[in-house]
């Protein structure tokens, strides 16, 4: 039975308009030329194991809060324009992003730096400004989530491992 934190970090992506589907579509983009016959299914059942680790819940439930108090311009200055324009220099939103690329190993950060490149899928529209929304922490949070899910599949091609790790 999911707890609080868990229970909250998704409904909060939900909220968001971020759905496991969408990820799993950012998941099929970086490894469907890696690993024969992925489906969705498969890319399904590893983001629900990512979004099962309290590190992962975590790094959700701070960046949705940050930039919901962004939107309500509820941060100070000079941090609150620096959230709004998605700072390039700021980097904080990547470090909390990398703490979810870290529970897989060193492929995700690779993975995580294309698809952060690249922004396909819903990462384009969480990195549009135009919306007068703010995802400056959660467009790197998926792509992250995402990133996470696409190593624990590839740990899983290249061994024997049992997946419920």
């Amino acid at each position: 039975m999911p707890d609080i934190i868990e229970q909250t970090a998704k409904k909060w992506l939900e909220e968001r308009g971020v759905t496991c589907e969408a990820i799993a579509e950012l998941v099929l983009f970086l490894q469907k030329d890696y690993i024969k016959d992925l489906t969705t299914e498969k890319c399904l059942d590893s983001i629900h194991h990512v979004l099962a680790k309290r590190e992962v819940q975590n790094a959700i439930i701070t960046g949705i809060a940050l930039d919901r108090l962004t939107e309500k311009g509820a941060i100070p200055e000079p941090l609150l324009d620096m959230l709004k324009r998605d700072e390039s220099l700021y980097g904080v939103d990547e470090v909390i992003a990398l703490s979810i690329v870290n529970v897989y190993g060193s492929i995700g950060f690779t993975n995580y730096g294309y698809i952060d490149k690249m922004k396909p899928g819903i990462l384009k529209r969480l990195n549009d400004k135009s919306t007068g929304e703010c995802h400056t922490f959660l467009d790197d949070i998926v792509g992250a989530i995402a990133a996470a899910a696409s190593s624990r599949l590839a740990h899983s091609v290249n061994n024997t491992q049992n997946l419920d790790h």
